[in-house]
């Protein structure tokens, strides 16, 4: 297995069946499955120690035939065992406990099989060998992640008019995973992506998953304030500090004590202002317009630019050392690099528009799949919402959707044999398989990845019909 019992055994209380007791009642019960009983038991003394009540079993379909898994709070399961490995134990939980948190860990991992685990419903995957510490924070985030949605979900109670991240494509797990690891740390990030990707809303969930969620999130938007009004915006004024100024006035950092200020389109703030939020990045002090005595404030700094900000800091319109201290910088991937969620996300969309009985043809899905969508999820929004409007009928055909789009599928020249006869073949494959893209990626004899490209060039989703 590879993992390294350093420094001995826990001590601990044993009872039948690998089960540790503890004086905590209350705390997190977790199962533990993996052919190997030192691993286990490893894991158990790492987390048993912490005040988690562990249960282990060494295969995964006895777990699955002797227990309740709906009474646990967390799974955490080996992958490679024999038997039912760990895909398929995933496969089995998600099925039965969609909302069921699983850990994969192994020391086999691949690309593939961490894409995989992740788009079946893994919460996170952690390679062997590791430390005690290491898999004591993992659950920890795990459990407070957990904690948080169901939190979110009581508080919410009625239907929530918020948009969410929708996408299960490698590039939006690998970019929900980016968020996850980096939301609980104090440092700054900057988000980078094109118009209408969701930069704010990525900005909402760094704040939602850290622990200054119950405090303040104040988004700004840079390039919709001139320059003169958003410093005294941001930094607040004392009472006759200019013409006007009858009052003293908090500044948005103020307001923002303890939680987070969402800095949007950073890139159009002007220099001078530039300058002084470095040194309000540097050490934490403003001083308000008119006032002589700074004040601390525990802010964390989240921005966002659709520009390419090191094109910016090469023309001298973004400063280099305000950029350097953005610790952290995430990248939003455009719609057009992962279409293969295009089906998911129109009908997240029709559903929170109230348009939940809408359907879309599909030749009108073809054409959406066919199209590169410059502005993103905002412009499919704004096209759902005319092709709705044209739509009498309650389905979306070609006709009803913009011209734009419809010119975008009748300006394509017609696939060569050779590709035609490759979408067959890639066509008739996913469809022996259910749409299951693992077992057509080795029918084909391709990667997954391979398959997925593939099936964005030639438009497949689900439900695409081969035409005879």
């Amino acid at each position: 297995m590879g993992i390294c019992l350093s420094g001995g055994r826990f001590g601990r209380i044993h009872c039948e069946k690998g089960v540790v007791v503890n004086l905590r009642s209350s705390a997190a019960k977790i199962l533990v499955i993996d052919d190997d009983e030192i691993a286990c038991e490893f894991l158990q003394e790492a987390l048993s120690s912490e005040g988690y009540r562990v249960k282990y079993f060494t295969s995964a379909r006895r777990a699955l035939e002797e227990e309740s898994l709906s009474s646990y709070d967390l799974l955490i399961s080996d992958i490679k065992m024999p038997g039912m490995d760990g895909i398929a134990f995933l496969r089995e939980v998600k099925k039965n406990w969609p909302e069921m948190p699983v850990i994969l860990v192994t020391a086999f991992g691949t690309l593939e099989t961490t894409m995989e685990a992740l788009r079946i419903g893994a919460w996170d995957y952690i390679s062997k060998p590791f430390s005690p510490d290491a898999i004591r924070k993992l659950v920890k985030k795990v459990l407070d992640m957990r904690q948080l949605h169901a939190h979110q979900k009581e508080k919410r109670g009625e239907k929530s008019d918020t948009p969410q991240f929708i996408g299960s494509s490698a590039v939006m797990v690998e970019f929900y995973k980016q968020i996850a690891r980096v939301a609980d740390s104090d440092v700054s990030i900057l988000i980078e992506g094109e118009s209408g990707t969701g930069k704010e809303l990525a900005a909402r969930s760094l704040h939602l998953l850290s622990e200054r969620r119950d405090r303040p999130f104040i988004p700004v938007h840079c390039g919709a304030i001139p320059e003169t009004l958003l410093e005294s915006e941001l930094f607040g004024y004392e009472k006759g500090a200019f013409t006007g100024a009858d009052k003293s006035h908090t500044g948005l950092l103020e307001a923002a004590q303890g939680g987070t200020i969402f800095l949007d389109e950073i890139t159009e703030m002007s220099p001078n202002l530039q300058g002084k939020l470095l040194r309000f990045m540097q050490n934490g002090e403003i001083r308000r317009l008119g006032d002589t005595k700074p004040r601390q404030v525990t802010v964390r700094v989240v921005a966002a630019a659709n520009k390419n900000v090191d094109e910016e800091v090469k023309k001298g319109s973004f400063r280099a050392d305000l950029l350097y201290r953005f610790v952290v910088r995430l990248h939003i991937p455009p719609l057009r690099e992962h279409k293969e969620d295009l089906p998911l996300l129109i009908e997240s969309l029709l559903k929170k528009m109230g348009y939940a009985h809408i359907r879309v043809s599909d030749e009108a899905m073809e054409m959406l799949m066919a199209y590169d969508w410059p502005g993103n999820v905002r412009e499919l929004q704004n096209v759902l919402k005319q092709s709705i409007l044209l739509s009498p009928f309650g389905i979306i055909q070609p006709e009803n959707l913009p011209d734009r789009i419809r010119r975008k599928q009748q300006d394509a020249l017609p696939l060569p044999p050779l590709e035609m006869a490759e979408r067959e073949q890639i066509l008739n494959c996913l469809n022996a398989t259910q749409w299951n893209i693992s077992r057509a990626a080795q029918l084909l004899d391709i990667d997954r990845k391979t398959l997925k490209s593939k099936m964005v060039k030639y438009g497949l989703v689900r439900d695409t019909f081969s035409g005879s």
